[in-house]
Order: C-alpha cells, then structure tokens, then sequence
C-alpha cells in the first residue's frame, strides 16, 4: 500500500488540532481524528458532519458512478456537486447521496446532458487546502462560487452555514432528483412552502429497490426561486424526470446564510419535525461543538497512552469510523419504516436502526460493543428482532429497511448469539432464538420483498445444506463460501439451542456445524466445490478469482480454506495434525500474492502472501497461531498488519472500511486481543500496540492493558498477568474485562516460548 502521510496540526489543513503540544490526556478525543482516512484507495469513507450513529449524514459529493463513488466523495477529485444528505460508510455497493444543496453565485446552470460525466453542470472546483474535516464538521471553500461552505448535524438534522461574497445573482440549487449511481426515481415531489421553506419527497429504486426519503429544509433568508419539475433529454437520448429548485436572493460581502434541513423514511412531517426538535435556533457554532461533544463522549470509552502521534490518529480514527453505523431510522415522535415498508409508532427510548452490514460486521464491530456499549448494541438486536417480525426473515445487509440480499450467511445469528453468550440478554429471547432457527431453513413463505431479491436473500443454498448435507457447486454459485458460513452459524444456533434446553436443535446443528469437512479435499489441503455427483470441481486453482461467480465469495480457496472459527481443533486434525496446519498457515503469508482470473474480485486486498487483510473472510486468520503453539507468530504477524495496512493517509485503509468493521479490526487488535469466534466469548491474545488502554465498562468499572518495555522493534510478548496473577496460554474470557481489571503484558524484542502449551 502507498503511503501518503497527511502532516496534522501546526502544518494545518485537515485537522483542528488544539496545539501541537497537546498530551495524552487531552479530554478532546476529537483532535485525534481524521476523517479524511479511507477517502482514497478503496476506503470508501466520507469526510461529512456527523454524529455517532445519526440518520443524517450530510457531505460532499465529487463523483456520482463508478465503485469509488460509494461514498459520494474521493480524495482524487477536484470538483464538489454539492452536499447530500444521506451517505453510507467505506461499503462496497452504492446508494442514498439525497437531497442535495449546492450554493451559487451568478447564472445557475443545471441542464447536466452527458450521462457519463461525473461533474454536475453547478459543480465547483475546490483544493484540500481549503477543506477542513473533524467530527461533526466539514468545511471547503468554492472556488467557483468563491462562497464558504460548513456543515454540522444532530442525530436527524443537519445544519449549513454558507459564507457569500457580494452578489446580485446569489442562491442556492436543491436536487432532488440527484442521486449516487444515477438511481432510478420512481416518485419525486418538492413543494415549495414559503419563502423560507422547501420540502419534498421521493422513492428511488437501486441497491434498496424501494427507498423512501422525505426531506424539509429551512433558510435564514427569504428566496424567490424557480421550480423545474420537467424533463431533460440527455446525450444519449434518454429522457429523464428532474425535480430542482433554483433558489435566488441578493447576498452583500461575508453574508452568512444558514440551512436547516431534516429528513425521514416516514413523511415530510416527520422531517420537519426531526430537524425542529433538534436545531431550535441558528447558532451554528453550538451545533458544532454539541456534535464534538458527542464524539468525544462516544471516543472517550478507550483512552490510550502512546508517544506516536499517527498511531492515536489512526486509532481514534478508527473508533471514529465504528460509530458511523449502524444509523439511527426512528423519527423524534416514535414513528419509523418497518421492513415491511410500512410506517410503525415506535419510541425514542427504543429506536430502530438501519444500514446492517452484517456479513461484515459480526466480525468485529459487534464484539468491540459487548465491550464499550453492550446496551447500544442490544438496541441493535432489538432492531433486527424487529425487522425479522415485520419482514419475515433476519436481513443479511439492511439498507433503509430494505431487503438487499447481499453477501451470503445468516449473520445476524451471530450478532445475537455472541451477545447472550456473554451476559447481554436485554431483548426477547425466545423471539430471538425463534428467528435464528427460521433464518436457518430454507423456506421462502412470508417474505416481504420484491421477487428479484428473494432468490438472494434466501437461497437454495440452504435447501441443499439442511437435505443432502452440502452446497453442490453445479447448483449453487459461491458454494463453498455458503457452505463454511452456514456451517459457523449453525454452530452459534447449536450452542444457543443448547442454552435454551432445546437438546434435539443442539444436535442437529451440531451436526450442521461439521458440514465444512464436506468441502476440504486432503490431496490439495484447500476447500473446494463440489458438484452434485459427489465430484470435485475441475480444473482447480487456489488462486483463481471470478468475482461474485466462482465457488467463493470475494475471495479464493487461499483465502476461504481457513473459515472454520467454531472448530479450529477439527480443521487442524484435517490438515493432518499440528505440524502440518502451521506449514499450510505459514504458506498462506509467503506465497505469491498474484491472482488469476478473468475477472479478479477487487475486494481481494491488502495481500500479505495471499492473506488478504483488505477483506473479512480473512480477519480471524492470523489469531489461530495461538491455537497451535506458535503465539509468536500471531503477535509478529499482527504487528505487520498495523504497519502495513493503516496509516494516517488517505489510502491508509487496505480495503473498503465496510461499515466499521476493517475500523474495528484495528481497535481490538491494538489494544492486544481479538475474538476469533463471536458466539465464543474468548479473546486471543496477539500484539498490542500501545503503551497502556483503559477501556471505560459501563458501571464506572475500568479495564486497563498495560503492555511494559514496550517499543515498535519489542513486539514479542515475554508474559502476561491477569489481575496479578499470571496467564500462560494466549487467551482470555470475555468476563475477565467485564468484570474490570488490569492485564500487564511485558514485551521483548525476539519470540518467546510465552503462551505455548508444550
């Protein structure tokens, strides 16, 4: 990975540091952040306002198609479109970039007619060294416009301030027909109210084949404006609904105009009143610093103690980027949009959520809130709880309570699985162990999504796991990848059977649960498709990659050999034993990293070997050294991830952030531990990266790590004791931070035999 380090503080630009003296134990968590981590490369992420979790995400667009306009911005780019209002974080799919707002100065332009230009005709040029981002603010200057632009936010409402020159022809251009990805518009609707208000909404079809977003939007100055609801016939030919609003007022030198804008799935009204209840008046600068607050608060549950400045950037930054969702999606009076697509009176005190990235995120992200905010992530239980009742089924990837049926795995299991395993159990368990048995079986009766979704959201893929025992590959695409997943979250519905006391379910996804040796073919040692005949597919190559339509998912046998974190101990006797296990791990990190194929997945990245830290199939691999006696080897390899795979750049994510969850990797293994199997509450131990981590328990209790003698060339660890007492194996119960304490870890600087069992 290219690093392209970004200077901080006194040099300027990016960040609002305090000084650059400031210490360790600033209180302003918030300083240590840089948002522009992930804008280039493939991080996906955005620069926007935000609030930890909110429903409004307001930020700059730069580019409107392709795989890096995800998130709406990239670094690279040179143009702004304008502020939306809706964006999702570091995701590999596109949707939302909603209601957009752009500031203009002279004759608008609007009448975009090359469908495959990236730049919207009222686009303005702009330099990073005009741009400022920190949590919950986002500033740039216009060039073309000359006009200062800032935005901030609450959870519902955004808040834009714009600073204009003199200028007779001043105004404003809101696009509602505007969209990431060009998305198909099914209905639109804008109304102007007054001379001071607008609202509208409209239904788009893309990635959510039914999205719905409302929006009211408020101006400190009265406007006359131009309405355009007709349509434009592009180069191409095409013709296409436009719904804008040309907004005009005359501004003298340094006027500041503000905008307040909110929005929801439910109504205009339910806009209105999200923003109203939150932004009460115009003082933007309390918007701001109430926003910092809340990220400070949210940042301050982990305090860490080190002399590298970059290394607090990057983690910060990354406990930054594990609160951007899941969002918020209750309006303040209760009300949200169920899965169903229809509108529910809920409560603030219990609020829905949206944007479950699930085949990622029960990875990492959930586990790190068990530890930090075990009731917010039981808020996100409850959630999908919810969703189940009133869609049907479990979502695999919920995007604005709709069923997308992207990626694979029934992963909300392991959501709530890990969750009851160590302690939380504030939700219905009953409701929630029912769920997971029908996410299970393959049975498509109830389900309330449209008919192009449903082949994905549930495939056949289950119906020949629960019959015959396996996924034969001439059957089913991405087969082995199903195959393993299943296998895991069948494990999690058998050990949540057995807590219930539903003895019959525990054996039967026991026995689900060691499907994955169906796949694994002794004369490779890889896993491998195989077709309904019984017949290994051929040819085989273990690096070979078609993306999204091969035996894998987003990965290859290299990759995918290793997903069997619910039995690590029968994967090993597979390989033959120990010594033969560690041979095959150890090849995986020096192979070659060449792909082959036709058409190479992108999200196979950040390769060390043919170990790909860019995407989650591989996020647990480099902790099963701890299962085989080579802890050494875990804590070495760990350490190269952090130098090699984050960096306080804006490439300085190895692949797409995907929600929090490459954020959260990072959060947990440089505090020193990790969670290979969420549903085990068990931490493996690997390297940590700083001098000392206090994480803040609910309780007032404190778990503290203290790693001694502990310097960027020591990265070995010599001992460990848990509460005083000594630990001698590379693992640790979930309980024991709960609880609070403290863990010493005294590091040296060549392995140790610390950590093996013989």
């Amino acid at each position: 990975m290219n690093v392209k380090t970004l200077f901080i503080g006194c040099l300027g630009g990016l960040l609002s540091l305090n000084s650059c003296s400031e210490t360790t134990e600033t209180a302003d968590y918030s300083a240590y952040v840089n948002p522009f981590i992930g804008t280039g490369g493939h991080g996906h992420t955005f620069p926007g306002a935000v609030v930890p979790h909110g429903m409004i995400q307001p930020s700059p667009d730069t580019r409107i198609d392709g795989w890096d306009a995800c998130s709406g911005y990239y670094y690279a780019d040179s143009t702004i479109n304008g502020f939306s209002h809706t964006h999702i974080s570091g995701t590999g799919c596109c949707d939302y970039g909603d209601v957009l707002l752009m500031p203009t100065v002279g004759k608008q332009q609007y009448k975009t007619t090359d469908p495959e230009s990236q730049r919207l005709a009222y686009a303005s040029s702009f330099s990073h060294q005009n741009e400022t981002a920190e949590p919950g603010y986002y500033s740039v200057f216009l060039d073309t416009y000359q006009v200062k632009a800032e935005l901030t936010s609450t959870k519902r409402g955004a808040l834009h301030r714009y600073t204009f020159p003199e200028s007779k022809e001043a105004g404003f251009i809101l696009d509602l027909d505007y969209s990431l990805q060009r998305q198909i518009n099914s209905e639109m609707e804008i109304e102007v109210i007054s001379e001071t208000e607008i609202c509208g909404h409209k239904k788009t079809m893309y990635w959510a084949f039914d999205q719905s977003i409302n929006f009211y939007a408020k101006f400190s100055k009265p406007f006359t404006y131009t309405l355009i609801t007709d349509s434009v016939t592009m180069d191409n030919g095409k013709r296409l609904p436009t719904s804008k609003v040309l907004l005009h007022f005359e501004t003298t030198n340094h006027e500041e105009i503000l905008v307040k804008v909110g929005v929801s799935a439910v109504d205009i009204d339910g806009a209105r009143k999200n923003v109203e209840s939150e932004i009460t008046d115009w003082d933007f600068d309390k918007v701001r610093q109430n926003a910092r607050n809340a990220w400070n608060k949210y940042l301050s549950k982990i305090d860490i103690t080190t002399q590298d400045k970059n290394d607090k950037t990057i983690f910060y930054t990354a406990l930054y980027h594990s609160a951007i969702s899941p969002n918020l999606f209750t309006d303040a009076d209760g009300r949200y949009l169920g899965m169903d697509l229809q509108v529910h009176q809920g409560d603030t005190i219990n609020p829905i959520y949206t944007v479950f990235s699930l085949w990622d995120t029960f990875r990492a992200l959930h586990p790190l809130m068990t530890i930090i905010d075990p009731d917010l992530n039981t808020q996100f239980i409850n959630s999908l709880i919810k969703k189940h009742q009133e869609g049907g089924i479990f979502p695999m990837w919920d995007l604005a309570s709709n069923y997308t049926g992207t990626m694979i795995g029934y992963h909300a299991v392991p959501v709530i699985v890990d969750a009851y395993m160590k302690g939380y159990r504030d939700f219905d368990v009953k409701e929630a162990y029912n769920a997971c048995l029908r996410a299970a079986e393959y049975d498509t009766a109830g389900i309330k999504c449209p008919p192009l979704v449903l082949p994905h959201l549930m495939p056949k893929a289950k119906f020949y796991k629960n019959s015959i025992g396996y996924v034969p590959c001439d059957r089913e695409n991405e087969s082995v990848a199903k195959a393993l997943e299943y296998a895991y979250d069948d494990w999690c519905i058998s050990a949540f059977a057995n807590a219930m006391g539903d003895f019959e379910n525990k054996s039967k996804y026991e026995r689900f649960a060691k499907a994955y040796e169906f796949y694994f073919d002794k004369s490779t040692r890889f896993m491998r498709g195989l077709d309904s005949e019984g017949e290994w597919r051929t040819p085989f190559n273990p690096r070979s990659s078609t993306h999204r339509n091969d035996d894998y998912c987003e990965g290859t046998a290299w990759q995918w050999t290793w997903f069997v974190p619910h039995d690590v101990e029968g994967l090993v006797n597979l390989m033959g034993g120990e010594e033969a296990f560690v041979s095959k791990l150890d090849s995986l990190f020096t192979v070659d990293s060449a792909l082959e194929g036709e058409m190479t997945s992108s999200d196979i990245s950040g390769l060390i070997g043919q170990y790909a830290h860019g995407n989650e199939p591989s996020h647990h691999v480099i902790h099963l050294y701890n299962y085989v006696n080579r802890p050494w080897r875990t804590q070495e390899l760990v350490d190269s991830v952090y130098r090699s795979q984050y960096a306080n750049s804006i490439d300085g994510l190895s692949g797409n952030e995907d929600c929090g969850q490459m954020s959260a990797w990072y959060v947990l293994n440089s505090m020193g531990f990790y969670q290979p199997c969420p549903g085990k509450p068990i931490y493996s131990i690997g390297r940590p990266a700083f001098d000392k981590v206090v994480i803040r328990l609910p309780e007032r209790k404190t778990f503290t790590i203290i790693a001694k003698n502990n310097t960027k060339t020591n990265k070995y660890i010599k001992s460990v004791t848990l509460n005083g007492q000594p630990l001698t194996t590379p693992f640790f119960e979930h309980t024991d931070i709960a609880n609070g304490g403290i863990m010493e870890i005294t590091m040296s600087d060549k392995p140790t035999k610390w950590g093996k069992n013989n």
